[in-house]
């Protein structure tokens, strides 16, 4: 997943930060809470002021790209530079010039469609860490989980031979009032329920819970069994068929991409009419409609209650919001709604918006999973990172490349941490979910689900 990985002796980074945004204030956030040492470069002073007083962080007011402004920064001594300015060619500049001077891991935020087609070229050729794409990363979970509409997320490890799906346990289906010991008995399918939401409450399970109704969980398991185990269960597991996207922008395209590739069909709302004209030249398989989609009448006439999703990607959080509500009630639409303010997730979560996905989020986790990579030993790596349940759980999938004190011993006698569950072992493209019989041998790439926040290896695991 990630390319021109070293490893720093010290356990904390020194990271530079060039463009605070919503990105940059979410990494902010983040990496400083995980003991690491921040400066910020931004040009808006204001943005400045308010993260001197919220955060314990060295801020620059000035030009990421600028050399001046990187040495001032300690280019010359940090271990990561990560440019999240709002343009792209800034991003890539300042990565460049920051590798020319220093022996840091370099990562650019790009948004480009241009750009995101040479991904692989312009990484190995600027020697850079990462590049990320915060609308196609999004797009893309948005068109897995309409792969599988039931699901209110489905994340992808192992490179994407096993996943890990939330839902809702429904009202009289077969997992109310089931503990999690008896569904092995009842139920004979390879999974592992390995996160349980309950009236704001988070668990990680043992066999001793009880589900119930309305309880949110989420299970592990190769890609094949998940859709078994929900078929079994009574919970509808085929894609759909058409899809209506509000908003004709990066994220609408890269989306509407994603699902005509496999057949579906995708209606697009676009009040633009040369944005209409642009998109139906680059999707010319899609249904592109000049409307207004604040006109709930306009909504009606384009055919939405017919549509079996609807996902609105305006770039205004609350449009989103009252576009998905109103779907929700003249539809039976599978439901995405797209937010960008991550400030407001509780409130969010109290409102029925199905499937929430947070742009912002997945682009951190994965510059998060990298910079915890850089912390480790050698002996383990960060591949994958999720944050679920609203941040108060993760799911990390760590690869072992050496021995260390969790290889060759059977995961029964591990004293592992309380509220934490080896969820997967993949040994060689072998997706096994664990038993206390198990170990875990170099090579293998290991799925660990829990509350805890701020492991940076396998060996983190352990009490």
């Amino acid at each position: 997943m990630f390319s021109g990985l070293t490893h720093s002796s010290s356990k904390n980074l020194k990271i530079i930060i060039v463009g605070c945004g919503k990105v940059g204030l979410t990494l902010t956030e983040q990496l400083s809470k995980e003991g690491n040492n921040i400066t910020v470069i931004e040009k808006n002073p204001t943005v400045i002021s308010d993260l001197d007083s919220l955060y314990d962080v060295i801020t620059i007011k000035g030009n990421g790209a600028s050399y001046n402004t990187l040495r001032e920064a300690g280019v010359e001594e940090a271990d990561l530079v990560i440019a999240v300015t709002g343009s792209d060619e800034l991003n890539l500049l300042c990565c460049t010039i920051s590798k020319q001077f220093s022996k840091c891991a370099a990562i650019a935020r790009v948004r480009t469609p241009e750009y995101s087609q040479e991904v692989g070229y312009l990484r190995d050729k600027l020697g850079l860490a990462m590049i990320i794409n915060p609308e196609l990363e999004s797009a893309k979970e948005m068109a897995r989980i309409l792969y599988l509409p039931t699901a209110l997320q489905v994340n992808t490890f192992a490179h994407g031979q096993a996943e890990m799906i939330k839902f809702k346990v429904p009202a009289g289906n077969i997992l109310d009032q089931m503990t999690i010991a008896n569904l092995g008995k009842h139920i004979d399918h390879n999974i592992l329920i390995c996160g349980i939401e309950r009236k704001g409450e988070v668990y990680i399970p043992s066999g001793a819970f009880c589900l119930q109704a309305e309880d949110t969980i989420f299970i592990a398991a190769k890609r094949e069994e998940a859709r078994k185990f929900l078929k079994h269960i009574g919970v509808f597991t085929k894609q759909v068929r058409n899809a209506m996207i509000v908003g004709g922008g990066l994220s609408a395209y890269y989306l509407a991409n994603e699902l005509l590739h496999t057949g579906i069909d995708v209606h697009i709302l676009e009040s633009s009419s040369s944005r209409c004209d642009e998109l139906s030249t680059l999707l010319p398989e899609a249904v592109v409609i000049n409307a207004d989609a604040s006109n709930q009448e306009g909504l009606l006439g384009a055919g939405l209650k017919d549509m079996e999703a609807f996902v609105p990607l305006t770039g205004i959080d609350e449009e989103n919001i009252l576009l998905t509500l109103f779907a929700k009630k003249v539809s039976k639409a599978k439901v995405i709604t797209k937010v960008n303010r991550i400030n407001f997730s509780d409130v969010i979560t109290d409102l029925d918006l199905g499937s929430v996905i947070y742009p912002k989020l997945i682009t951190a986790e994965a510059i998060i999973a990298y910079a915890r990579a850089l912390r480790a030993s050698r002996s383990s790596e960060i591949e994958t990172l999720y944050h679920l349940f609203d941040s108060r759980a993760e799911a990390i999938e760590f690869r072992i490349k050496e021995s260390s004190p969790v290889v060759g011993k059977e995961l029964k006698a591990l004293p592992l941490k309380k509220d934490l569950l080896i969820a997967f072992i993949n040994r060689k493209g072998k997706i096994i979910i664990p038993s206390g019989s198990d170990t875990i041998e170099v090579g293998d790439t290991v799925m660990i689900v829990t509350t805890h926040t701020g492991l940076n290896e396998i060996r983190d695991i352990l009490r």
